[in-house]
């Protein structure tokens, strides 16, 4: 079965289960070996493998034991950095050069004119 947004999240929950159950028995491995395995107990097994909720660091436990834990960085991939976020973390830039500081004479003082 492939997983999509349409697919409800009882439908979601029973195909992991039935995917977690699939690569347990190709390890040739019982509920209670993988349990103990995981450091979770049988019952969290069996309720994971009929699709039914759990914690997901019991989830987390089963999926290391398996070997599948890195399975999760392509579930789950790290976020590009968007173009408006790109821009704030580079803070401000300099739009122009600056005068150098004590290379400019001193300008007279601004004075009313008796000429007029």
């Amino acid at each position: 079965m492939e997983i999509s947004n349409d697919t409800s999240d009882s439908a979601v929950l029973a195909e992991l289960g039935r995917r977690i159950a699939r690569y347990r028995l190709n390890k040739n491995l019982t509920q209670d070996a993988l349990a103990n395995h995981a450091g979770v107990s049988t019952p969290t097994v069996q309720r994971i493998e009929r699709g039914k909720s759990t914690q997901a660091t019991n989830l987390i436990r089963i999926l290391r034991a398996l070997g599948l834990l890195g399975n999760l960085e392509a579930l789950i991939q790290e976020p590009a950095i968007s173009p408006i976020q790109q821009v704030k973390l580079r803070g401000k830039q300099r739009k122009r050069a600056s005068s150098r500081v004590g290379k400019h004479e001193p300008r007279p003082a601004w004075t009313w004119s008796d000429d007029e």
